[in-house]
């Protein structure tokens, strides 16, 4: 069967391209050697923020007093989380490959033949146009063979079958720190080791050290600037190593997501960079749109994607942090706003954390924000249609927000 498109790797870019192209008109093969939804659905974003969800309850729970409600001693259900994990996983993934009608899905390992044909077992699909979306897998570190008993990857640590007693995570990245937040929370002893000067390398260092402190507060021990291979892993029940991802296979592309021929596009964690789920959907429907008009071609815009670390308090970003701000020359204004005036967060009993804005002092607009604290993944999506809208901090002080809620912390933060 001639195809107009064919999808290597049915991920968040992969899945979302198929659906984009297939709406244009296309006739679309997606190809997925495992399982739909990737990365994301199977062994990243859903599971482990299913366990995380698991976590929070279990801590709400042992502060019920605080609420005026008196529950018997909380227990953990270990066996029970991963079930409740699995049955979502399998739900959404049932919803993905509804969402799927009028692609076709053909499972199995996809080989690039020479005359732009793919070969997928003994199946030769013919097609006009082809979107790599294969993927990333978790790095290995030398000296930390990941073995799935002792020495664990991000992967293998969604299937243990019991809560370790003591945990060494090597990474103090997006992963590393979930999975201090998560594992602390069920009653595990963890350590977590950096080799850079802060944990989260990539945000705000304020954001960074808040969540230090908090995470010492909690029982887990952090130590920055610290080589792994110097630690005797013999202290630890289990270790896990989670110091980022690589592509599966690398594809270079250019701003339109081109892979070296004009009916080649790659898009996702592949194509290495910000490696974020909905970035890579984004991707897949620019690509997707590439190929069904490459009259009009539409470049991958990166500037307001909103980065979200789901731990307790929760992280989020989205835009320029202030040094990059100053390394472009622009002269900055520092809005900040802490929880603890969140007449909401006050309720919640979740005041640690603040909210910080950054705007050009000489326009007004909002370059960007960063978050620590309560539903701070909820309140970046408001950041980000303001980033992406092109808003400045007088027209965000002009909107009304409803009171009592989070949301209105953004409001006075622009007001200090």
């Amino acid at each position: 069967m001639q195809y107009d498109l064919a999808i290597i790797g049915a991920g968040w870019a992969g899945f979302n391209a198929a659906k984009k192209a297939r709406d244009f008109g296309l006739k679309v093969a997606l190809i997925e050697k495992d399982l739909i939804g990737g990365t994301c659905l199977n062994r990243g974003c859903i599971p482990t923020k299913a366990l995380i969800q698991s976590a929070k309850v279990y801590s709400l729970a042992k502060k019920s007093k605080l609420f005026g409600i008196d529950i018997s001693e909380a227990k953990i259900n270990f066996s029970e989380i991963q079930a409740r994990k699995e049955k979502l996983i399998r739900q959404l993934r049932q919803g993905m490959e509804f969402s799927l009608k009028g692609v076709d899905l053909i499972a199995g390992e996809a080989n690039c033949l020479p005359d732009n044909s793919i070969e997928v077992g003994n199946q030769k699909i013919d097609t006009q146009n082809i979107l790599i979306a294969c993927g990333s897998k978790p790095v290995e570190l030398k000296g930390f063979k990941f073995d799935g008993k002792k020495i664990l990857s991000s992967d293998d640590i969604l299937n243990l079958k019991e809560i370790p007693a003591s945990l060494l995570i090597i990474g103090g990245g997006v992963i590393g720190c979930e999975f201090a937040s998560l594992f602390s929370s069920l009653g595990t002893q963890v350590t977590l080791v950096e080799m850079l000067p802060q944990l989260l390398p990539a945000e705000e260092p304020e954001v960074a050290k808040k969540l230090e402190s908090i995470f010492k507060k909690r029982g887990i021990k952090v130590n920055t600037n610290t080589d792994a291979s110097t630690l005797d892993l013999n202290n630890f029940a289990q270790v896990l190593v989670c110091v980022g991802r690589a592509p599966v296979e690398k594809i270079n592309v250019d701003e339109y997501l081109r892979a070296g021929a004009p009916n080649i596009y790659a898009a996702g964690d592949c194509i290495g960079g910000i490696m974020l789920a909905h970035y890579a959907a984004y991707q897949g429907e620019i690509a997707a749109e590439n190929i069904a008009h490459p009259e009009f071609l539409k470049k991958c815009d990166n500037t307001s994607i909103p980065n979200c670390i789901f731990i307790d308090p929760e992280i989020s970003s989205v835009g320029l942090k202030e040094a990059e701000a100053r390394d472009k020359g622009i002269e900055v204004k520092i809005h900040k706003f802490d929880f603890l005036g969140s007449g909401m967060a006050r309720i919640l009993d979740e005041t640690e954390g603040f909210i910080k804005i950054i705007s050009d002092k000489n326009t007004d607009k909002i370059l960007g924000a960063s978050i620590i604290g309560p539903r701070a993944t909820e309140l970046i999506g408001v950041l980000a249609v303001v980033l992406s809208s092109g808003l400045t901090a007088a027209q965000i002080k002009n909107t009304i927000f409803a009171h009592p809620t989070l949301s209105e912390a953004i409001h006075d933060t622009l007001m200090l």
